[in-house]
């Protein structure tokens, strides 16, 4: 549409001083709040939508009042002045989310902010937009629990299919035989399983069986009667009559001798046994639950596992998928452990940087959740800002995620170089001259290189 169709001259210049004049009517118009900040941290100008959401009726008393903190007030105010943080890096931020208490209500805003500069470039104040985000945060809140089945998250098809059966088998009484990798998570299944029982209330006993010989292991499952053996000065209870009218799990159960495996049989068939070196016979009422990082099929086999206990133990069996096969669900779990440390450790580290994010997706995980775990622990260790970086994750998982990533390219060399130079322009704030030193280089070499490799700023 062609300006004087609408009743503006068409020159620029017109165009810019009817913008100046209707300023206040365009950013009073918009749904956003709009604060503009002088570098005294003074409110020099207000719009409607930030008066409202911040419970302020005249704009004439707030332009009156001190700092921007005593009207503003949000968490962003209290931890880290906003502004200041962008003068500082001289970027803006987007979508920072921040709390902001009225009354008895607490709000979450999402914050941009950006810098006003005179003619020169020189900053001369700052600008905050904000809205509230607080149906959006409940609404993830609500999508959240169907991703969750007490501390077991996941959005992949095949956690949802977990939770379905969790739900499903947690009422019954039958046994459950967990499979899945080392660090899938198999004691949290066991444990939700338990708590959302009948038994809720009984004990919730846990035994790994490949921690203990098969002496051992005996007297803990079933315990023993005094002189049973040398150093059994007294009876002992076994883990089997603690469990009483509750849940015993027994993780790693494919180490179990074969002769251990016949008194386990027993147990779950009719419900009793003898304790180690006694005649008097137990009776128990308790849900079995077991797991397994073997293939218990394949030692049936073998002749390495009893085939009838088999069959008893997997009445309802629940495979854990690796995370490598459920990848989709890392960003969820980062953020769950993002909250479980910034809880325990009394941190603010609410971002992950996209190249970060890029590293953790890239990696194969042998370890499985419980390295993921042991990662972000590690960066919260490292991390004395709010935004987790590359530097702050472990060495390896950096050196093998770029390996990874640039040998499944066609040009893994090139790949390998684009990845150095990023690397360095990030860690220098891309300041060129400082990029070139790190990377022993000249400035035009450098230029050269990113114009080869088509390293722009934006990306």
């Amino acid at each position: 549409m062609e300006l004087q169709k609408i009743g503006l001259p068409g020159n620029s210049e017109a165009v810019h001083k009817y913008l100046e004049i209707n300023s206040d009517i365009i950013l009073n118009s918009i749904a956003d709040g709009v604060v503009v900040l002088g570098l005294d941290h003074k409110i020099l100008f207000i719009n409607r939508a930030a008066r409202e959401l911040l419970g302020r009726a005249e704009a004439e008393d707030i332009l009156k009042a001190g700092k921007c903190s005593e009207i503003l007030g949000h968490s962003g105010c209290t931890f880290d002045c906003l502004i200041n943080r962008t003068i500082k890096t001289g970027e803006h931020l987007y979508n920072y989310d921040v709390t902001l208490e009225r009354g008895d209500r607490k709000i979450t805003l999402s914050i941009n902010t950006a810098l006003l500069k005179d003619e020169q470039g020189k900053v001369i104040g700052g600008i905050e937009i904000f809205r509230d985000n607080s149906l959006i945060r409940e609404l993830k809140d609500e999508i959240k629990g169907r991703y969750t089945f007490e501390n077991i998250v996941g959005k992949n098809y095949r956690m949802h299919e977990v939770f379905e059966l969790l739900r499903e088998v947690a009422p019954a009484r039958a046994t459950v035989l967990i499979e899945g990798e080392t660090g899938t998570g198999k004691e949290l299944i066991a444990n939700a399983i338990h708590h959302n029982s009948p038994r809720s209330e009984g004990a919730f006993i846990k035994v790994n069986c490949a921690a203990l010989s098969e002496g051992l292991l005996e007297s803990e499952l079933f315990g023993h009667v005094k002189g049973a053996f040398t150093g059994a000065i007294s009876d002992k209870v076994g883990r089997f009559e603690m469990a009483d009218n509750g849940t015993i799990f027994l993780d790693e159960v494919g180490d179990i001798t074969l002769h251990t495996q016949v008194k386990l049989l027993r147990v779950l068939q009719e419900g009793e046994f003898e304790r180690v070196g006694g005649t008097r016979t137990q009776k128990v009422d308790v849900r079995v639950i077991t797991a397994t990082n073997k293939d218990l099929k394949a030692m049936v086999e073998k002749g390495e596992f009893r085939e009838d206990l088999y069959y008893r133990l997997k009445v309802v069996p629940i495979h854990l998928p690796a995370l490598r096969e459920r990848k989709d669900d890392i960003p969820i779990l980062v953020r769950h452990f993002l909250d479980k440390f910034n809880r325990e450790m009394k941190m603010e580290v609410t971002h992950i940087s996209p190249p970060a994010m890029e590293l953790l997706l890239d990696y194969d995980y042998p370890g499985n959740i419980r390295e993921l775990e042991h990662v972000i622990e590690h960066a919260f260790v490292r991390c004395q800002g709010r935004t987790i970086n590359p530097e702050h994750l472990p060495k390896d998982l950096r050196t093998r995620g770029v390996i990874e990533r640039v040998m499944s390219t066609e040009e893994p060399l090139k790949a390998l170089e684009k990845e150095m130079i990023m690397k360095a322009l990030l860690e220098t704030g891309w300041r060129y001259n400082e990029t070139a030193k790190k990377l022993r280089m000249s400035r035009t070499t450098l230029w050269r290189r990113m114009k080869e490799l088509g390293i722009e700023k934006n990306m």
